[in-house]
């Protein structure tokens, strides 16, 4: 799955989240985040809340809940997670996604 994402994104820096089997390549703005992620173990996310984050699953599967409502989201679905709203789940080992995030400053490059 490393080769999922062309090599302009792969150019990008990588972020620095403390989750295991992560590869993200992280676009910055002066506004917003987007992350380009690729998932090679599964991970289970505890619960958390933070600014908006919108995502698109390009690979696999990943399990959220949202706010007290459990979905699982596979290939060509998409997600959002509004601000403040408490959310937790499980990702699939095979999970890549593209995810916006309305805040600059949720992730650092590594």
């Amino acid at each position: 799955m490393k080769d999922l994402f062309p090599e302009p994104i792969r150019k990008l820096p990588q972020a620095d989240i403390p989750l295991l089997g992560i590869t993200a390549y992280l676009s910055q703005s002066e506004t917003h985040q987007i992350l380009f992620m690729t998932f090679e173990e599964d991970v289970d996310l505890p619960a958390h809340a933070h600014e908006s984050q919108w995502g698109v699953v390009l690979e696999g599967a990943i399990e959220l809940t949202i706010g007290g409502c459990t979905a699982t989201y596979r290939k060509g679905d998409r997600y959002f997670m509004p601000r403040g709203v408490t959310h937790s789940g499980r990702i699939h080992a095979g999970f890549a996604a593209m995810d916006f995030f309305d805040q600059p400053d949720r992730y650092r490059a590594k």
